[in-house]
């Protein structure tokens, strides 16, 4: 009889937890989505009225990236370059990611080479010149640039991951 009773509350139990959880998770969403949408609503107009500094055009140029606005994220990339800075590796390694996200591979490693020779020790740029230079099937290229970017960091997890992957295929790859 005891068991009768306790089924239908542990039901309950985990459906209130699992809604409170899908409550969280959306609540997280949206504060995050205000926050991005903030962000835009000070520096677009401050942008539009006066010339502003790379760093103004960077952040605007982040929020965009994390909106998947990718056009609009290089426009304001392109814009943080002319107008200068400390942080131009990063702006070229945010341009490079733009590039890549629209599949343009090549523009995406010229930025992300522009980056390392700005910053040689830059490892999330020589990560994505790697994976670029996957993407374009250049693999001895990215197993050297994933091998420079271990010589830099060698806890770096993804250059390790990345370079294993690519060994296994380079040496189980046929001759032709």
């Amino acid at each position: 009889m005891e068991m009768e009773g306790i089924l239908p509350i542990a039901y309950l139990a985990t459906l209130v937890a699992l809604l409170g959880v899908l409550a969280w998770l959306i609540a997280r969403q949206i504060i995050k989505g205000r926050q991005l949408e903030s962000v835009i609503s000070d520096l677009q107009p401050k942008l539009e009225k006066e010339k502003g500094e790379a760093q103004d055009y960077y952040e605007l140029a982040s929020v965009y990236l994390k909106k998947k606005l990718y056009a609009k994220s290089i426009s304001e990339l392109q814009k943080a370059i002319k107008a200068g800075g400390e942080n131009m590796p990063e702006i070229y390694n945010a341009l490079g990611y733009a590039y890549f996200a629209q599949q343009q591979f090549d523009l995406s490693i010229k930025n992300y080479k522009e980056a390392i020779e700005r910053q040689p020790d830059y490892v999330i740029a020589l990560n994505n010149l790697g994976h670029a230079y996957e993407k374009k099937k250049l693999l001895p290229q990215a197993i050297e640039v994933y091998d420079k970017a271990l010589s830099l960091n060698p806890k770096n997890d993804i250059a390790k991951r990345r370079l294993d992957s690519l060994r296994k295929r380079v040496t189980t790859t046929p001759n032709k």
